[in-house]
């Protein structure tokens, strides 16, 4: 069945394996993120923690942990574009990201890049695909 099919024509997910983050108005443009944890998967322990951002207008959400080394990012919560809000700045080894695609363009992890997760802006909200649902991913 084509997403989207199987749900009540109310349902304001963009699809049934979508989660809401926040409101749309929350992200602005290099400013602060939302900060949200995804469900745990088969073999995980806990939570994984994730955020998203506003850039050039466009949501984008990551999984919360530098490609160098598996820390944090935000150096305070929802804190994590440069001082000009262009680059998503690791606060631990200052690893610079490209917030459109996660590429890590200067730092010890230059070329690698975050886990990034599939965001849309639908309905005056902030959605992610959970991870459980493996059938759309690599689209």
């Amino acid at each position: 069945m084509p997403e989207g099919q199987d749900r009540h024509p109310e349902d304001p997910r963009p699809g049934p394996a979508w989660v809401s983050v926040c409101p749309a108005i929350a992200l602005v443009d290099g400013g602060e993120g939302v900060r949200f944890d995804l469900v745990p998967q088969s073999g995980e322990r806990s939570p994984i923690a994730a955020f998203v951002v506003r850039h050039k207008g466009r949501a984008f959400a990551y999984v919360n942990q530098c490609a160098h080394v598996p820390v944090e990012l935000d150096w305070q919560p929802g804190h994590f574009f440069d001082e000009e809000g262009e680059h998503l700045i690791c606060a631990t080894h200052g690893a610079t990201y490209r917030p459109h695609d996660g590429v890590c363009i200067a730092g010890p992890c230059r070329g690698r890049r975050l886990q990034s997760l599939d965001c849309e802006e639908h309905g005056g909200q902030i959605w992610v695909r959970s991870r459980n649902d493996e059938r759309r991913r690599g689209e």
